[in-house]
């Protein structure tokens, strides 16, 4: 049944007020020794089957971990064709988001009749609304070659198209729990976020018609690489990775763009502005278009100036700081991946249907890490949690491979004093020191 958020806050107080009446009538004892352990909670960067791999031999502390990631429901013959290029594929987050950044961007491509990314730009919105339906590469571009205004629907694009700000208008989360030191998908649930009437309606460039027969006067178009293969978030890379090369694999069998194959140039974040900066710069020396990256939102933040400045498209498929919607960009960022504000109402709904009172929210220090942070925070305070029961902890990531881990120690005591009851932790693969320092400290998780 669907419920106001109202509603749903006001039921979830009462089932708060009931808990308390309960333990008062019952064994104190016990109540006491339920309240002393913390559940662990996580976001789309560390629920990934991955993770737990980080903790090494202490990988079973992630059991009963739960998140969110912005996810949809793939279908299985998406996922097979997934693994049709990575038969090692265990996780899928932001696949689908990978494979309709590069999609879109090639079919802006050909509607434009240009490899020229200032005309490539003023076509992504449009390539998601208010055109011919279609769900596949090679029907969208045969649409695309005869002059025909599309709308391009997919994996991760299913229920509204794109807003002026070239994001996704509408969402949809997944809550994911560990079990066992894997995602159990028998415990996953969707929910969906955001608003159809939200997307653009503003009428793109007429399209440009391919003319049958004629030799191809254009360059191949380039799209270059800019995921993280190493650094703090290569967990997430192996199902990126798998949706671009899928992407350009159905897009090259469908006849390629402008008469010719899509060219794609690998290129690593690093997770690292100075790894980012150095593949940005090759792109631009290489002719890339377009370039799809990059993972973290901070990363993003800081290389845009550098792909702006160059004349380039940026099209991240797995941003999500609520703040790059309003970056200045001169109409040359896109993701496909939504915004965080969406996903903290998401996030502060899983913490409160625990029964959670006493929340400490542990971010990684840089744009996303915090972003999220202050939007989870907002939504449990509306929600009722008061101030004094939720405490904000930040920590520097490392700067590269090189760096020594996180070192959480005095944090981990910290929320021990306080006496947490939930941890949220927002950040990478680094954040498993997280886990590791409050285990260290005696801090007892609920499993």
């Amino acid at each position: 049944m669907l419920v106001s958020r109202r509603s749903r806050v006001a039921t979830l107080a009462a089932c708060a007020t009931i808990l308390l009446a309960t333990s008062a009538c019952g064994d104190d004892k016990a109540e006491e020794g339920s309240a002393q352990q913390v559940r662990l909670y996580g976001t789309d960067g560390n629920m990934l089957n991955s993770y737990p791999a980080e903790l090494k031999e202490r990988a079973n502390l992630v059991d009963g971990m739960k998140g969110t990631t912005p996810l949809t429901p793939l279908p299985e013959d998406f996922k097979g064709r997934l693994r049709s290029v990575n038969p090692a594929l265990t996780d899928y987050l932001y696949s689908a988001e990978t494979y309709d950044a590069v999609v879109i961007g090639v079919l802006a491509a050909q509607l434009a009749g240009s490899t020229d990314p200032a005309a490539i730009a003023k076509q992504i919105v449009g390539v998601t609304n208010n055109g011919q339906r279609c769900e596949d590469p090679a029907s969208c571009l045969s649409l695309a070659r005869s002059g025909q205004d599309i709308e391009y629907r997919s994996v991760s694009l299913t229920r509204a198209g794109f807003t002026e700000k070239g994001e996704p208008a509408t969402a949809s989360y997944a809550t994911l729990t560990f079990d066992g030191q894997q995602i159990n998908d028998g415990k996953t649930e969707f929910v969906g976020a955001g608003t159809e009437s939200a997307a653009s309606t503003k009428t793109p460039p007429k399209p440009k018609k391919e003319r049958p027969g004629a030799k191809p006067d254009q360059e191949p178009l380039i799209v270059g690489g800019l995921l993280p293969k190493t650094g703090d978030l290569a967990i997430a890379y192996p199902p990126m990775a798998a949706g671009a090369a899928l992407a350009i694999k159905e897009i090259n069998a469908a006849g390629g763009a402008l008469g010719k194959p899509v060219t794609w140039i690998d290129g690593d974040d690093g997770t690292s502005l100075t790894v980012a900066r150095a593949t940005v710069a090759k792109h631009v020396t290489d002719g890339a278009s377009l370039i799809i990256g990059a993972g973290a939102s901070g990363i993003s933040r800081e290389v845009l100036p550098d792909v702006v400045k160059a004349g380039k498209i940026l099209f991240s498929p797995c941003n999500t700081d609520s703040s790059l919607t309003d970056v200045e960009d001169k109409g040359l960022y896109f993701r496909t991946a939504p915004p965080d504000s969406l996903q903290g109402r998401a996030l502060a709904d899983v913490i409160l249907r625990d029964g959670s009172q006493k929340i400490v929210i542990v971010a990684r220090k840089d744009s996303y890490g915090e972003g999220l942070q202050a939007t989870v925070r907002d939504e449990l305070e509306k929600a009722g949690i008061a101030e004094d029961r939720l405490k904000l902890m930040t920590y520097e990531p490392p700067a590269d491979a090189k760096a020594p881990p996180v070192d959480f120690t005095a944090g981990a005591k910290e929320i021990k004093e306080f006496g947490a009851d939930a941890v949220l932790l927002i950040g990478f693969g680094e954040s498993a020191q997280v886990i590791r320092a409050l285990a260290d400290n005696g801090v007892p998780i609920r499993h």
